[in-house]
């Protein structure tokens, strides 16, 4: 049982960074942002092309090139999800939600085909993988780059808290969450805040995908459409719009998966998910931290 719960925070750390980047769109925007599991893919894939520009490199420090590679994923899928919303996004700010939801399928369909155009359709072998020994804990196998990943994903997971809790940006990001119209009157540059959101959203899942990669050995341009889907239900166990809740639907919705493959089989896995998912939206449908929202009409 310890190695399924270990085996579940694991796979629900993946889960969490994702999940986040969707709670801070729809917290900000009440946007579902369909491609950003496609990030999570273009991130990956801009790894794996740095990765494979600089071979000589990483052969001799898979780590520290890893974690460079890490950064400037980030940078690059960041700056991608600020192209989308500036592009996609910001032209139907205004329209009804409808029109949105419909761009945002076309933008996660545009990147994953565009990326089968420049990649090809074959699964690509990512060129650095964390090995290591491993360790024996109360009869749980963990693994080193376990270990790591797992700390990388604490690490980029504090810092956001930080900085949407107790920095001028995040207070301007919670503003426009509670009254959009009234931070614009309040001088809050609105269009300015969320390409940040879009940012740092787009770049974490960008560092989930290279991440991905790295531990599981390969990569394919349709990669991203079931971990958007898992990190959508993620963040609706937690409470979409809520950071906490996100990491905590991350972390929920691995164990489900883990006690799942163990007990009913890896081909069961998803249905065994997404059914918790029903059963439980049927019970507390703003989840886990979210909150009952009255509107006066």
């Amino acid at each position: 049982m310890l190695q399924i719960i270990w085996n579940g925070l694991f796979v629900g750390s993946f889960y969490a960074l994702v999940a986040l980047g969707y709670s801070m769109v729809y917290g900000i925007m009440k946007l579902l942002n369909f491609a950003h599991g496609d990030l999570y893919m273009l991130g990956a894939f801009i790894g794996f092309a740095l990765l494979t520009s600089f071979s000589g490199f990483t052969a001799s420090l898979s780590l520290v090139a890893l974690l460079v590679v890490l950064v400037l994923s980030m940078a690059g899928t960041g700056l991608a999800g600020v192209v989308i919303e500036r592009v996609a996004y910001r032209p139907l700010r205004g329209a009804p939600r409808l029109s949105l939801l419909i761009t945002a399928v076309g933008a996660s369909f545009a990147l994953e085909y565009g990326m089968r155009i420049v990649a090809g359709p074959d699964p690509e072998v990512y060129p650095v993988r964390l090995g290591g020994s491993s360790l024996h804990v109360l009869g749980v196998r963990i693994s080193v780059s376990q270990i790591v990943l797992i700390g990388i994903a604490i690490v980029l997971m504090a810092g956001l808290n930080t900085l949407v809790m107790r920095s001028q940006q995040g207070r301007a990001m919670r503003a426009i969450a509670l009254d959009p119209v009234a931070s614009r009157l309040m001088g809050v540059d609105v269009n300015r805040v969320v390409a940040q959101a879009f940012f740092i959203g787009s770049a974490l899942a960008g560092a989930a995908g290279v991440m991905a990669g790295s531990y599981y050995g390969s990569i394919t341009f349709l990669m991203g459409f079931i971990i958007g889907l898992k990190a959508f239900t993620a963040a609706v166990i937690g409470g979409i719009g809520n950071f906490k809740g996100a990491m905590l639907g991350g972390v929920v919705l691995g164990l489900l998966e883990s006690v799942g493959t163990h007990f009913l089989g890896g081909q069961w896995r998803d249905v065994f998910a997404f059914a918790f998912l029903i059963l439980f939206l049927t019970v507390r449908p703003t989840g886990l931290l979210g909150e009952r929202v009255t509107e006066r009409v």
